[in-house]
């Protein structure tokens, strides 16, 4: 018998006449299920239970019945085994608690790390934003959500390789040279705007970002700017649209490095396009009888893999769909041997992954090797109103978030619900000190255990004498107290609040394995936040009934490793997270 991955029992074997004698034996070796260990509503029923009414279809016994009958088979010391209705309840003794410890100072921030992933090769794509613009709210929460995806599959035993596709092909480009071209002018003092007709201004990015590239531009290509007319030339709209595709490009590096976002590679469509890739890919789908020709257009029979429709590959103009360039991309990744393809998309691509999907099954590949994360919008709240956002006006920048609020707010707020739901970031909330804050409640839980540390070590002053007393703990005997404490000693006090916030804590403790496991299973950071949220709050109610440093050295050693294991998970958590673990606020 195993309770959230720990063994806590063993069988005795057929002997038991109850069992012997009832239906138990009618189920057969074959079959097939799964009984999940979950925390009783009522704790005087135990530490966790296992509901075994899934096994009635297949002993053909009432759910207690079956639930007696299994729970005479375990034998465990230190642990009390009781049966309700279906449930077998299991109330753990001491010696568990304390071992639970033990293991977290032991592996220290390999605790909690598991090999659910077999050393899968993972490449994870995300962000991928068009090199036209700086990064918008959503770029902010598929940054901080994939790169906190990548952390959490390292540690649940994935190889994992993380890419930003730039969408750097297509009219964008050039749309962006054209606004480029506009603002390089005004700056050259001449008198021009982009045009106010709604359907033409479609064409431009008429965004201020425009202006300081327009300064540099200038002083980089003072020839270049000086011979510019407001009728462009071939060349000119390629020089300009290089130069503002680099330094955007570059601009939004340098944000996802203060972002705490790192990528392995930037993966140019342009490059894709000029390796030949692309009609390598197009000319592999119509040896495979995947294509064919109609009005004029190169389609593809994607509606035989599921798509609700055959799709454009080439249009009449001879020119290349969006499609066209994605499929080889993928066709790429499946190429470069990696076994899973995650992509984070927004909401608005749904219609995209079967087609994509489709694109791989004709290409002679698994199509479930994608795997597609479809992200909700991000609701700005300042002041209690939303704020409106729009690439091409007045717009709320990932960057103006993060200097409003920090990194650290910024990343934990946009991880902290599920990705396919909609999400309100409430700006005056993140920056607040307040328990109300989820970042700064746990953040400020770590802080609170590591100043514990520093006042084990620090003089300390009688209250009644206010003479200086010699600290707790010298700096070298600390550590070593620590790691041999006697743990027994958190239950021998007799305060019941103590002794109960000490179990509540440490089983707190105990679930970020099976979080951590369900976290990467499921592509869901954000079961990181809510477990951090809960075991905070486990912290602060320690802290609350039982005063850690007392003149028991003893037991203040014990308290006190029960502190570092809680701040020792709080910061592997936060770090899978790539958000700060202060150690002062």
């Amino acid at each position: 018998v195993f309770v959230n991955g720990k063994k806590v029992g063993y069988s005795q074997g057929a002997s038991n006449d109850a069992v012997k004698n009832g239906k138990l034996n009618q189920m057969k070796q074959e079959d097939v299920f799964t009984l999940n260990a979950e925390t009783p509503k009522n704790e005087e029923f135990g530490d966790f239970a296992v509901n075994v009414s899934s096994l009635a279809r297949y002993s053909k016994m009432a759910p207690p019945a079956i639930a007696q009958a299994v729970s005479e088979f375990i034998d465990v010391e230190d642990c009390q085994v009781n049966t309700v209705a279906g449930f077998i309840n299991f109330k753990l003794g001491n010696s568990f608690l304390n071992t639970i410890v033990k293991d977290i100072m032991n592996l220290k921030h390999d605790y909690g790390s598991n090999n659910y992933g077999d050393g899968q090769k993972v490449i994870l794509e995300y962000v991928s934003a068009n090199p036209t613009g700086p990064f918008h709210i959503g770029h902010g929460r598929w940054a901080a959500m994939g790169s906190a995806l990548a952390n959490l599959l390292k540690f649940a035993g994935y190889e994992v390789y993380q890419e930003f596709y730039i969408n750097d092909a297509g009219n964008q480009i050039k749309n962006l040279g054209r606004s480029l071209h506009i603002r390089v002018l005004q700056e050259m003092g001449q008198d021009i705007d982009f045009p106010h007709d709604e359907t033409e201004r479609k064409s431009y990015y008429p965004g201020e970002y425009l202006v300081p590239i327009a300064k540099e531009f200038v002083k980089a290509n003072p020839d270049c700017a000086k011979a510019l007319t407001k009728d462009l030339t071939q060349e000119q709209l390629e020089t300009l649209s290089s130069f503002a595709k680099a330094r955007m490009l570059e601009l939004q590096k340098e944000l996802l490095k203060k972002f705490n976002t790192h990528f392995d590679n930037f993966y140019s469509e342009t490059e894709l396009h000029k390796s030949g890739k692309v009609e390598e890919c197009v000319e592999k789908l119509k040896q495979k009888g995947m294509l064919y020709e109609k009005d004029g257009a190169l389609w593809f029979k994607s509606s035989l893999f599921g798509d609700d429709q055959d799709r454009v590959l080439r249009k009449t103009d001879g020119s290349n769909t969006y499609l066209t360039a994605d499929i080889a991309y993928h066709h790429d990744k499946i190429k470069r041997g990696f076994d899973k393809l995650i992509n984070i998309w927004g909401a608005d691509h749904h219609g995209y992954v079967p087609r994509m999907k489709a694109s791989i099954e004709a290409l002679g590949d698994d199509p479930e090797k994608l795997e597609v994360l479809l992200g909700q919008l991000v609701n700005i709240v300042l002041d209690g109103e939303a704020v409106r956002m729009g690439k091409r006006k007045n717009m709320v920048t990932l960057e103006d978030l993060i200097d409003e609020v920090g990194v650290d707010a910024t990343r934990y707020w946009m991880i902290i619900r599920s990705i396919d739901t909609t999400l309100d970031f409430d700006i005056e909330l993140a920056k607040s000190k307040t328990d109300e804050n989820p970042v700064f409640y746990v953040q400020y839980a770590h802080a609170r255990a590591c100043s514990i540390f520093r006042n084990a070590k620090n003089e300390r002053l009688n209250v009644e004498t206010k003479e200086k007393i010699a600290p707790l703990f010298e700096d070298k005997e600390l550590d070593e107290a620590i790691m041999n404490a006697n743990l027994e000693l958190l239950w021998s006090t007799e305060d019941e609040k103590s002794i109960a916030s000490a179990k509540k804590l440490i089983l707190k403790l105990e679930e970020f394995k099976p979080i951590i496991l369900m976290a990467a299973r499921n592509r869901a950071p954000y079961l990181i936040c809510k477990y951090l949220q809960e075991l905070a709050g486990c912290f602060h109610q320690f802290y609350t009934f039982s005063r850690v440093l007392t003149d028991n050295k003893e037991l203040s050693a014990a308290r006190l490793e029960l502190v570092k294991s809680v701040s020792t998970v709080i910061k592997t958590s936060l770090d899978l997270l790539a958000v700060q673990a202060p150690e002062r606020m």
